[in-house]
């Protein structure tokens, strides 16, 4: 089995449960109203754009297409996750969950509570797009199926491409062109870029004001650092794990590591490294790309552009960035950051359902992964906000396309009611996503997802290791408990540490750095890859 393609959400603790849970179903008089349509009533995380989930045009659409009638517990999309969590330890849940949320350590909870029902048997009556899915995506099944065989719930499944490739470093083009400089594609060329950017006046301002590298701390890869690592030694910036035949290995006691340390220290020392981009956050880099007058960014790390520019239209400082591909560190290393990701379950039957409204519930989440809905739950109805392609309109592959996105789609407001907005599950996968008509212009609001897509596609894709470890992954209660508390401790560990010796608040001698080694032993590291390796194990018997 591939093992790089899979990635789970983060494992948390579980929330202890104050009451019994009562089991079975509704009355007949429950389950069906008058028309015979069963009611389901149902717990969703509304997005703050939606008016009113209950009269929504999408909702009323799939109501009358399975014959069901939704009776919603909803919460807005900010407070979703404590409402949940309040009715799960008092017992006062619904039948179904369409933004349930749910961890690899809750499912495994619940359902061995008997809370969540497992869907296999379900699926394999009813779950004609359900199981589409699985065969077209052969690690999907493993990724969300419990040690115990059950599968539980079923994720909200969006294949963005550009966002499997998120740790991205972009640079101002219009910069290097005028300094007579190429895109650099090692470290010690991107080295001699910055020094250029910090001496050699590209915004003609005549001043020596420009930030040759910057980034923010707590936004989408934009930590420098991060990106610039990977040039050494493989680094996502979310467990640190590096996998060597099938071995769980840390990253961050590596030698490599502390080459990669001493690099990003020297960038850091000559001025070349933005110092408020370990402390700044998204809103102040969003400034300092955005501040009237002269441009002073020379290059950014970003999950995308559009986090440290603004794409709307008229803007066009934005325009001036390309990506650059991962750097070609001494050793001859240079990965891409690899994030796809599955998430966390969102739809999940309790015990509180019925056969008929378990029944009904499955055939929900079937049609929930259906193409028809993945378009209607983003776009609406056909004609509004998207039109089917015109004969001689390509893909992004160059492909006849499938669909168009109307201009109307760019100014839709904060307030609608008629689409579903991405809430509850979908199966957007890389086919639909990339089925669109490409843009004429990709510099364009409407053409932003073209325009990611090309600069991941030409410089990130296929960069990852060949193997590496998922995020998250299925453990017994206990051990993703322990596993959770070492986690916090140790990538703060590393995080803190990293600051330091790049900044040079820590110097990087033998001595400091055997120090630094020495202390993850008493966090445990031992015991942190004992647990990931024994998961790991498990989940590619």
């Amino acid at each position: 089995m591939r093992k790089r393609w899979v990635r789970f959400a983060a494992p948390m603790m579980v929330l202890a449960l104050l009451a019994a849970c009562s089991g079975g179903g509704g009355s007949a008089e429950e389950e069906e109203s008058g028309d015979g349509a069963v009611t389901l009533t149902t717990f969703v995380s509304v997005p703050p754009r939606i008016e009113d989930i209950s009269t929504n045009e999408v909702t009323k659409y799939i109501e009358q297409k399975l014959n069901i009638r939704f009776k919603f517990d909803a919460a807005p999309s900010a407070n979703a996750e404590d409402k949940k969590k309040l009715m799960m330890a008092s017992g006062d849940y619904p039948a179904v969950f369409l933004s349930g949320n749910f961890t690899q350590a809750e499912q495994i909870e619940y359902g061995q509570q008997g809370i969540l029902k497992p869907l296999n048997d379900l699926i394999e009556q009813y779950g004609v797009e359900i199981k589409r899915a699985f065969a077209e995506d052969s690690e999907l099944k493993a990724a969300i199926t419990a040690p115990d065989g059950n599968i539980y719930a079923l994720p909200h499944v969006n294949e963005c491409f550009h966002c499997w490739y998120s740790q991205k470093l972009w640079i101002n083009k219009g910069w290097l062109d005028k300094l007579g400089l190429k895109l650099p594609t090692t470290t010690e060329e991107y080295y001699e870029v910055l020094k250029a950017f910090k001496t050699g006046d590209p915004n003609g301002n005549g001043q020596q004001d420009e930030i040759p590298l910057t980034g923010a701390f707590n936004t989408w890869h934009a930590i420098p650092a991060n990106f610039l690592m990977n040039s050494f030694i493989y680094n996502n910036d979310e467990n640190f794990f590096i996998m060597e035949n099938g071995k769980v290995k840390l990253a961050a006691n590596q030698p490599e590591w502390r080459d990669g340390l001493a690099y990003i220290n020297r960038l850091y020392s000559e001025g070349l490294i933005d110092k408020e981009a370990f402390t700044q956050n998204g809103d102040q880099l969003q400034q300092l790309g955005n501040r009237d007058g002269d441009n002073l960014i020379g290059s950014v790390t970003a999950g995308h552009i559009g986090m440290a520019f603004s794409i709307a239209e008229g803007e066009t400082r934005h325009k001036d960035y390309v990506t650059v591909p991962p750097l070609t560190g001494p050793k001859g290393v240079a990965y891409a950051g690899f994030y796809k990701s599955y998430g966390n379950g969102n739809f999940a039957i309790t015990n509180k359902a019925s056969e008929a409204e378990a029944i009904a519930a499955i055939k929900l989440a079937d049609y929930l992964y259906s193409e028809e809905h993945a378009i209607m739950n983003e776009y609406g109805f056909e004609g509004k906000y998207y039109e089917k392609a015109k004969p001689g309109e390509l893909d992004v592959h160059g492909n006849p396309a499938k669909y168009t996105v109307k201009p109307e789609y760019a100014s839709i407001g904060t307030t609608l009611n008629d689409i579903w907005d991405q809430m509850g599950i979908t199966r957007r996968t890389r086919a639909i996503r990339e089925s669109w008509t490409a843009p004429d212009d990709p510099f364009s609001p409407t053409g932003y997802e073209y325009r990611l897509f090309m600069e991941t596609a030409n410089h990130y894709e296929g960069r990852e290791p060949e193997e590496t470890f998922p995020l998250s992954i299925f453990m017994d209660a206990a051990d993703a408990k322990e596993a959770n508390q070492l986690r916090t401790q140790i990538n703060d560990y590393i995080r803190s540490n990293l600051a330091q010796f790049v900044t040079g608040s820590r110097q990087l001698t033998d001595a400091e750095w055997d120090s630094y080694v020495k202390g993850f032993d008493g966090l445990k590291l031992d015991r942190y890859l004992e647990i990931y390796q024994n998961a790991y194990d498990q989940l590619n018997k």
